[in-house]
């Protein structure tokens, strides 16, 4: 493959999943200083925040059901005309947020709707992750897929950065009121261009090379889903697993933090703000080299010492945050974020791609990324923000649960084995 193909690829998976990101962690950033005070009313502050956070959590739970219907039609009719339609979703359901009434506008119908927005939300990113990361791997050079599967995973932290990054603008050139009343709605709003852009980007560019390899030998199955589960059933169950270390402390590390820093902490939420967008602008900076490292040194190996360093740091990470000290709030993200999850992030696309077959990978991929991030992502703050509630504001039971979390992953990956019969770069799971 020629550089410029190569460049146009790496792009278009790039753009699109870096604007998917934005638009999903828009609710993210404001979920428990926006959306519990004016959507989600009670009389309960812990309750609403609680509420809020399901939100979050409600776009992860729906996200499996809409990978196998969106990962249905990457293995039928392709990777780009799926990608199109995700990122479509994602646009409409972003911008609805931003127009939504409060609940004292419009009562009980405003939490309904910023509900259902985000339903859409999840529908758009559970077919979006797979359709990225396989129009990269599926281009790559072998020798250089560790590489090309990390690129598409640059988007999430892309996506937390202009999040982040668009509210630390709004609350610097406003005042709270105003920023409360209106300003966190401008982001929401003007992602419609961003999408827009997004389009454009991968509107020529053709399907993989791998994709068409399958279409024109035959092996398109007519329900992937069913093929799936009747003959990679062990290896999505073992991605789903690998996933949890991936999807929880990231949103403890991005999103939980914000709450907790500002109103149990104490810290500014501008401040809060800086620290994620500059820890999440290193960590796109590692992921590249971190996927390129994994071309050298093996996809599992690196997940694996990332994993292990996740387990090892929790205590000290809730220990750090205890200062009260802005530099130690900075560097306990930049060690957990930047130094111990990129490299596990970085290969996590493409070590699941290599466990499934053309013909079914894109469901295969889609299927254990969503499940893995249902059961452990979007509830991870939820279930943060309850042992907080529920053990008298005590940091120690987040951190005895994100350290299960990582035994979790790391007893998943364990189980991935490579097979001699095959290229020594690809992995398949261990037979029973």
């Amino acid at each position: 493959m020629d550089k410029s193909l190569q460049r146009k690829v790496l792009t278009a998976s790039l753009v699109g999943s870096s604007i998917e990101w934005f638009d999903f962690f828009l609710y993210a950033s404001v979920a428990s200083v926006v959306f519990n005070t004016q959507y989600f009313v009670t009389d309960n502050p812990t309750l609403s925040t609680m509420i809020a956070y399901f939100g979050l959590a409600l776009s992860f739970f729906i996200r499996p059901f809409g990978g196998v219907f969106f990962s249905h039609i990457g293995d039928k009719i392709g990777r780009k005309r799926t990608l199109v339609i995700t990122l479509t979703l994602m646009g409409i359901a972003t911008v609805g947020i931003g127009l939504t009434p409060t609940y004292a506008q419009i009562g009980i119908l405003a939490p309904i709707l910023l509900l259902f927005f985000r339903l859409i939300q999840g529908l758009g990113i559970s077919g979006e992750w797979g359709g990225a990361l396989l129009l990269a791997t599926e281009y790559a050079p072998e020798s250089k897929r560790g590489f090309f599967g990390a690129v598409p995973q640059m988007g999430v932290t892309i996506g937390m950065v202009l999040g982040s990054s668009s509210f630390y603008l709004m609350t610097s050139i406003m005042s709270e009121e105003l920023f409360l009343s209106i300003g966190w709605r401008i982001p929401f709003i003007l992602s419609a261009f961003l999408v827009l852009f997004g389009l454009w980007i991968r509107k020529d560019l053709d399907e993989t090379p791998e994709f068409r390899a399958s279409m024109e030998s035959g092996k398109i199955p007519k329900v992937p889903i069913v093929d799936t589960w009747k003959y990679h059933k062990r290896e999505v169950l073992i991605t789903s697993g690998a996933k949890f270390v991936e999807t929880a402390p990231f949103y403890i590390f991005g999103t939980f933090i914000v709450g907790y820093a500002t109103k149990t902490l104490g810290y500014e939420f501008s401040t809060v703000m800086l620290v994620v967008m500059i820890s999440a602008t290193i960590t796109s900076v590692l992921i590249p080299y971190m996927g390129a490292l994994s071309d050298r040194i093996g996809r599992q190996k690196l997940y694996l010492i990332g994993a292990v360093a996740m387990f090892l740091f929790m205590i000290p990470y809730f220990l750090m945050l205890q200062t009260n000290n802005v530099i130690m709030l900075f560097l306990a993200t930049i060690i957990g974020l930047s130094i111990i999850w990129s490299p596990i992030t970085a290969v996590l696309g493409t070590m699941f791609s290599e466990v499934f077959s053309t013909e079914v990978r894109y469901t295969g991929v889609t299927l254990g990324y969503q499940i893995g991030a249902a059961l452990a992502g979007g509830t991870a703050p939820m279930v943060a923000e309850f042992l907080m509630g529920k053990f008298d504001q005590s940091w120690l039971p987040v951190a005895l649960y994100i350290m299960v979390i990582s035994l979790i992953s790391i007893f998943s990956v364990l189980q991935i084995k490579h097979k001699p019969q095959v290229q020594e770069s690809q992995l398949t799971v261990e037979e029973v």
